[in-house]
């Protein structure tokens, strides 16, 4: 594999030309400026100061005990919070989320999703994707391009030397390269989206075609690497695309997206420690990145929760939830104020969800609560975007096992993603094998607009 780090400038004379498009997936996401330019002129891709951010609450948040309380279903099928009435008329949130509760003006929430995939990372596929297949020779990647994938083949970022789409942190299996929304699909893998490492407090950057680790090591090699290739000349050896590729890994826009030092400090105190990936990535897709997701690992001090999986047999859900609440409400609200202070919230359109819901009925083992997997029904947090603001969309049945009113699937959340990003979600790309498939099959939520 192609590494760069300190040191490594030495090394980029005797790179290949497939070295050179291994890291070019960083910057066009494997498309020439032409190739883009006709998918613009074709209408697949407008030009737009738009952007995602995704926060994925990796596990699947019970929407019983956040957004969709049932506080009059039986015991068995409620827990023991109870719904708070918040600044807008209708729209009710946990107790445990008086944040949320201010601040329901600048967020909508969708209460009607469903779909038909209960594990963990089918559920990923088929939200992120749109389908559930999994793609053959891996433990859980998706056969379909996810949306970070996506963009990164259709778009580009606003800004010169920034790429455009990112997964800061937020490796969610015991392995190095699985993060929400990243997965290439049966694109070439010069379109999956690479993940950002961080050390908390401080952001830290590696590349190594996938990557990044170790800011500070990773500058020095950029400034080397610069030198170096200027004084032997091997800058006008590259073509254009290799330039531009190169020029988003050697660029300063994207060290200083990441260097949290040039934040006003009372931005970083206001996110706390808990919320500085987030803040990575409110400064990335400010500075002209189009999609960059987050994982939200569902812990709290005091519960053994990694995760939102809150399973009887894992812990128990409720000491998760205690611990959890607290820094989920302040980290979500942080982000949307955040967002609509800075005159982002035109631009940037936040989404807040799992992969799945739980079950209505509580499980109970050796003393501690809980609840299994459940697609059937779940809530999601739509914030920005330029859109409607301060409003439910749909409603479960009294239960919450599945939708009453207004049902939407996941290909319409990502229809909506897509159409913010001004790629036509009815495009239809090839598989392997010729068939023509959408980028999604739903339609834009019209409650939204």
């Amino acid at each position: 594999m192609f590494q760069l780090e300190t040191g490594a400038a030495t090394n980029f004379g005797k790179l290949s030309r497939r070295d050179w498009l291994r890291v070019g997936f960083l910057g066009l996401g494997g498309l020439t400026l032409g190739d883009l330019a006709r998918l613009q002129a074709q209408g697949v891709a407008q030009s737009r100061d738009t952007a995602v951010l995704l926060l994925f609450a990796h596990g699947g948040p019970s929407h019983l005990e956040t957004y969709d309380l049932k506080p009059d279903a039986p015991d068995d099928i409620r827990g023991p919070y109870l719904p708070i009435q918040s600044n807008v008329n209708g729209i009710q949130v946990c107790e445990h989320l008086p944040k949320h509760a201010q601040t329901a003006h600048r967020f909508s929430l969708i209460r009607s999703c469903t779909h038909d995939e209960a594990d963990h990372f089918a559920g990923h596929r088929r939200f992120l994707s749109g389908y559930g297949q999994l793609k053959q020779g891996t433990g859980a990647e998706s056969y379909y391009p996810q949306v970070g994938a996506v963009a990164n083949r259709y778009l580009r970022a606003t800004q010169p030397g920034l790429p455009t789409a990112l997964s800061v942190g937020g490796v969610v299996v015991n392995g190095p390269d699985y993060a929400s929304g990243i997965s290439e699909g049966f694109y070439n893998g010069i379109h999956r989206v690479p993940i950002v490492q961080r050390s908390l407090p401080d952001a830290s950057l590696r590349v190594d075609a996938r990557r990044f680790d170790d800011r500070l090591a990773l500058q020095r090699g950029f400034d080397t690497m610069r030198r170096d290739l200027d004084t032997r000349g091997s800058m006008a050896l590259m073509d254009a695309y290799e330039q531009r590729a190169l020029d988003v890994l050697t660029n300063g826009a994207t060290r200083r997206a990441f260097d949290l030092s040039q934040e006003d400090p009372r931005i970083r105190e206001r996110y706390g420690r808990d919320g500085q990936e987030l803040l990575v990535a409110r400064r990335l897709v400010e500075a002209g990145v189009r999609f960059v997701s987050v994982c939200d690992r569902g812990n709290g001090p005091g519960s053994a929760a990694h995760n939102w999986d809150d399973h009887a047999v894992n812990w128990d859900m409720f000491t998760a939830m205690d611990a959890r609440m607290p820094r989920y409400d302040h980290v979500v609200t942080t982000l949307i104020d955040d967002l609509f202070e800075r005159g982002l919230a035109e631009k940037v359109l936040l989404i807040v969800t799992g992969e799945f819901g739980r079950t209505p009925r509580l499980e109970r083992m050796n003393g501690r609560i809980g609840r299994d997997h459940w697609p059937s029904a779940m809530s999601i947090l739509v914030s920005g975007g330029g859109m409607r603001m301060g409003q439910v969309i749909g409603a479960t049945t009294r239960n919450g096992e599945r939708p009453r009113e207004r049902p939407l699937d996941p290909h319409d959340i990502l229809a909506t993603i897509y159409h913010h990003l001004g790629i036509d979600h009815t495009y239809q790309h090839t598989d392997p094998t010729g068939r023509p498939i959408p980028l999604a099959r739903g339609e834009v939520i019209r409650e939204l607009y």
